[in-house]
């Protein structure tokens, strides 16, 4: 394929490249241009989102760079929901980071890079491809996570994410270097065909290593650790972008490089992928039990569903591919939504209040944002008829057709586990007197933005099932 051809698959990144560039040019020339920037930001992930879906619905499936990058059904629909989210995370940003002081156009335009990274982490078919995308998209999250420069906890988490964040990369990197000397090639095809067969330890360890350093990248149990501490530290508009678009991007690489480079050993990494699964939703709920600040709870919330996305890729079936992909939009459209409520705890002295003790008696004060909050935590917790259910019954489902009936039992029985804390939440809000009073904060944005999610996520969101079951299905597809 000529050089021509191969531009034309990855319009989407051109898009956010050159936007990036001249955005920040912008940013360099025009002092306070961080609205502007900001907006025309969505405009540019809007014009990818647009080509993505364009690839998606022709039907695309082709290589591009020589066998590089891969543009097909699977990477245009994680790319949609890779741009949705980065979207909101600059629709939802300026008032919080402009009370703070933190907001500045540099913002929008290092999720415009992460954003690249992540398209391009979700179209590699090469372990250099998937590196080049993991890292850029893992040098904007750095910067972002230390984004407010005069809070002691951003830089705290900043750094903690760059220490740990090197660490998963090294084990990445020797991972790599294992699969390329023992299968001698980088390509995921080429890898595949080299794991047909018995499979010998020096692959082995490659797979366990290139396994362990990406599920630091979806904070799976045990490569947790970082997660609440940046949760936490970094400010929250920011802390609601890692916590679903990287998630997505990072969810979908997984996927690609073990159905396409690990196919032919699934019995290799099923074990680990049910032990990673199973490791996440205990460590996950039990862990959100004592937590006593909403960002650490949503933290460990998010460790919990990672652990049930993968459970649909243990699975190793096109079902559970699709399976996954299900869950990954419910969650994306629950994550950014509770964040989105947490940005709206504002005290009387105009702090973000973000202690669970902060939203006692929020039904009597708040009774709006408090419902829309209850609809989130309800739907996490996986509690019918809400949209989180769904979510978790097609993974359920994927699970026991591929013979995993303990996984899911067992997933079953943990998801009861993890429901306790999302109660509590609720027990704060409408059963507990109020000691502070949270007040109606002046931002428009975020009532209408959160409000639409919660509409989502509500039994209302079943109506959205058979288009989203056909995607999905069509999406998973394309990997096998």
């Amino acid at each position: 394929m000529d050089l021509s051809a191969s531009l034309a698959l990855v319009r989407p990144e051109l898009i956010l490249s050159f936007s990036s560039l001249a955005l920040l040019l912008i940013a360099a020339w025009r002092d306070e241009a961080g609205r502007m920037v900001s907006v025309l930001s969505v405009a540019a992930l809007v014009g990818a989102g647009a080509y993505s879906a364009h690839y998606f619905y022709a039907g695309i499936a082709a290589d591009a760079f020589d066998g590089l990058y891969r543009a097909d059904a699977f990477g245009s629909f994680a790319k949609i929901l890779i741009y949705f989210a980065a979207a909101i995370a600059l629709v939802i940003a300026p008032s919080s980071l402009e009370k703070s002081g933190a907001m500045r156009a540099e913002y929008a335009v290092l999720i415009v890079l992460a954003a690249v990274g992540m398209g391009v982490m979700v179209s590699a078919t090469d372990l250099i491809t998937l590196y080049i995308g993991l890292e850029l998209n893992s040098l904007a999250a750095y910067v972002l996570a230390s984004f407010a420069r005069n809070d002691e906890r951003s830089a705290e988490a900043g750094l903690k994410y760059f220490v740990l964040g090197a660490l998963a990369s090294g084990i990445l990197l020797f991972g790599m270097s294992l699969l390329y000397g023992f299968t001698g090639s980088t390509g995921f095809e080429a890898i595949g065909k080299a794991m047909a067969g018995d499979i010998s330890l020096g692959k082995l360890l490659g797979l366990i290593f290139v396994l362990s350093g990406l599920a630091f990248k979806i904070s799976a149990a045990p490569f947790h650790m970082w997660t609440p501490d940046v949760y936490e530290g970094a400010p929250t508009p920011i802390t609601a972008f890692f916590a679903s678009a990287p998630k997505v991007a990072a969810s979908a690489l997984l996927i690609r490089i073990t159905i396409e480079a690990f196919g032919n050993q699934i019995a290799a990494w099923q074990q680990i992928m049910i032990v990673i699964s199973l490791m996440s939703i205990i460590i996950g709920a039990v862990g959100a039990i004592g937590q006593q600040n909403l960002k650490r709870l949503l933290a460990y919330s998010s460790i919990n569903n990672v652990g049930f996305l993968l459970i649909g890729l243990a699975a190793g079936t096109q079902a559970g591919v699709a399976g996954m992909l299900t869950y990954l939009v419910i969650y994306v459209l629950m994550t950014l939504g509770g964040f989105i409520c947490l940005m709206q705890l504002k005290g009387r002295d105009g702090t973000i209040k973000e202690g669970i003790a902060d939203i006692a008696g929020l039904s009597k004060t708040q009774p709006m944002l408090a419902a829309a909050l209850a609809i989130f935590m309800f739907s996490l917790a996986g509690i019918p008829p809400l949209f989180g259910f769904w979510g978790k019954l097609v993974v359920f489902n994927a699970a026991v057709a591929a013979g995993l009936l303990p996984l899911a039992v067992i997933g079953i029985v943990a998801s009861v586990i993890g429901a306790f804390y999302y109660l509590k939440v609720i027990k704060v809000m409408y059963f507990d007197e109020p000691d502070e009073l949270i007040v109606a904060g002046d931002d428009k944005v975020l009532p209408y933005v959160g409000g639409a999610m919660a509409l989502a996520v509500s039994p209302l969101g079943y109506f959205a099932i058979p288009v989203l079951s056909v995607i999905t299905a069509q999406a998973a597809k394309a990997l096998f």
